[in-house]
């Protein structure tokens, strides 16, 4: 079901560390308990995708919250304030996770919840969604998509404020996963893909990876060169079906 009435707008919840986070959160019309999904978004920031992205996930019929993860690196316009995460080495692990719970609990206690909530994450948002599925038992539903950096290598390097490699916890998963991701993407590769799979093979995950030939990094993004119509439509489909699966009351 779609829902074209909605209601969005800035909110505010207590994340890492008791930090006040501040997120976009959109909600279609429905009193009826419905599930909720948290928006990890990429490595450009708290950007205009990102929103259109939430509200498309509340088009579907979620409550869909996404959260400013670079807020603690300063003000400014997404790019600007991007530039300064980057510099600094990213967004922390652990304030990842801590903030990712406290939208979590954010959304369970929505007047309209019926206490599921999902994640979805681009880039190192997706690297964020496995990080945070291998640590909280609280989600009920995770995507990756094209996250760079699951496994350690190249610019992703094992830091203080990353110190592991999101493969090295597959055991921990605690949820289920889905993972989208372009062929001709130069980060996470085909071959990292084909690693990841097979750590959650061997570990007996439930998972499912979707490929897609022809489209690289970012092919959601509707604004950029490297948008593809025809896969992006596609992966949305998969996303939803799996979201249908986990989040429905």
């Amino acid at each position: 079901m779609t829902y074209r009435s909605m209601k969005a707008g800035v909110v505010t919840f207590q994340g890492h560390n008791n930090d006040e986070v501040q997120a976009y959160l959109a909600q279609p019309e429905e009193s009826a308990p419905i599930g909720g999904v948290i928006l990890l978004h990429h490595m450009p920031g708290w950007d205009e995708s990102s929103i259109e992205m939430t509200r498309k996930l509340a088009h579907y019929g979620y409550n869909a919250i996404c959260p400013d993860l670079f807020h603690r690196f300063g003000e400014g316009e997404p790019d600007e304030v991007a530039a300064v995460a980057r510099s600094q080495g990213g967004k922390a692990d652990d304030e990842a996770v801590g903030d990712t719970d406290g939208a979590a609990t954010y959304l369970r206690e929505l007047a309209n919840s019926n206490g599921k909530v999902g994640i979805i994450g681009f880039c190192s948002g997706g690297r964020q969604v496995v990080l945070v599925a291998s640590h909280l038992d609280t989600i009920d539903a995770a995507v990756d998509c094209w996250g760079g950096g699951v496994i350690a290598g190249g610019k992703w390097t094992i830091s203080e404020s990353r110190p592991v490699a999101p493969i090295d916890l597959t055991d921990n998963l605690n949820t289920p996963l889905l993972g989208i991701f372009g062929n001709d993407d130069p980060s996470p590769t085909p071959e990292e893909v084909n690693q990841h799979e097979q750590a959650l093979k061997d570990a007996g995950k439930t998972y499912e990876f979707h490929r897609y030939d022809g489209a690289g990094h970012g092919f959601f993004d509707f604004d950029k060169p490297a948008y593809r119509p025809e896969q992006a439509q596609a992966a949305w489909g998969e996303i939803f079906k799996w979201y249908g699966t986990y989040l429905s009351s």
